[in-house]
């Protein structure tokens, strides 16, 4: 069945992928980034790039406005916009803080609360919330991105409640290691407010474990990934979550069937 979508994220990675494998199925896929020059050959796949930062109220309102007007409906949102803030607590400045929350979380909200009334308007809709595995679980050093996906899962679960009487579906998906720019993403802010601090050392430890070239070789492809975002999307009746890739359910199993000790045991090995 055809329907209209919107990815946002979608001018690399996973976001670009999903945009690319919906639209060859045949539906109306418009694709939102801040860089328009990173999209500009979606149009060749049948996708219509959008220039919008989900972080800026007027871009989401045109955007879903654009939608809205040429297609008369909008039956899928992905909401798949966002990055990963990675540093210690004390080092990170709180309005870095902040505006990971309102990429992460903020923006999404927004954008979701301009497309609801249009989706109750039709009696059906679907929203697509990007999560991680590390909305489950966590890591050395991610607490603010962390805090973002706990609280989008959280968020997703009341949303799903609020509008199933309106037939609108709400799906969490829970990446684990993903072959994406986002690992780049992440060192920025290590190099800009962790250079010789007292939580140097914890940051030279979590980097070289970043850089372990065999932790990239078993992340998964973006593109294979982007299989998951299709069932989700388009199946009848989806799942609530959707947890795959890389590590993303040995990691939530450890955590919920043993306990924090000796999930933390074993994050201070692999940190050590």
């Amino acid at each position: 069945m055809h329907k209209v979508m919107l990815v946002t994220g979608a001018s690399s990675g996973i976001g670009r992928e999903v945009a690319i494998l919906l639209a060859r199925q045949g539906h109306s896929v418009y694709a939102g980034a801040r860089r328009m020059d990173r999209m500009q050959d979606l149009a060749e796949h049948g996708i219509t790039p959008v220039q919008m930062d989900v972080t800026k109220g007027d871009d989401n309102e045109r955007a879903v406005s654009r939608i809205i007007e040429s297609e008369g409906r909008l039956d899928v949102l992905i909401n798949n916009a966002g990055f990963g803030l990675y540093g210690p607590v004390e080092d990170i400045p709180l309005d870095d803080a902040r505006y990971q929350f309102e990429v992460n979380l903020f923006g999404l909200a927004h954008l979701t609360q301009l497309v609801l009334p249009h989706m109750r308007a039709q009696g059906s809709g679907r929203i697509i919330n990007v999560s991680s595995m590390l909305g489950r679980v966590f890591v050395p050093l991610g607490a603010w991105y962390h805090a973002t996906k706990h609280a989008l899962e959280g968020w997703s679960d009341c949303l799903r409640f609020e509008t199933a009487p309106f037939n609108i579906q709400v799906v969490l998906i829970e990446p684990g290691a993903i072959k994406t720019e986002f690992a780049d993403v992440m060192r920025a802010p290590f190099r800009k407010y962790c250079g010789d601090t007292a939580y140097k050392a914890q940051v030279d430890r979590f980097l070289k474990r970043m850089d372990d070239p065999r932790l990239m070789e078993r992340a998964t492809e973006a593109e294979v990934f982007a299989k998951v975002f299709l069932e989700a999307a388009t199946t009848r009746k989806p799942r609530r979550r959707y947890a795959r890739g890389s590590m993303a359910r040995p990691l939530m199993f450890l955590r919920k069937w043993f306990g924090d000790g000796v999930y933390e045991f074993v994050l201070r090995r692999a940190f050590r």
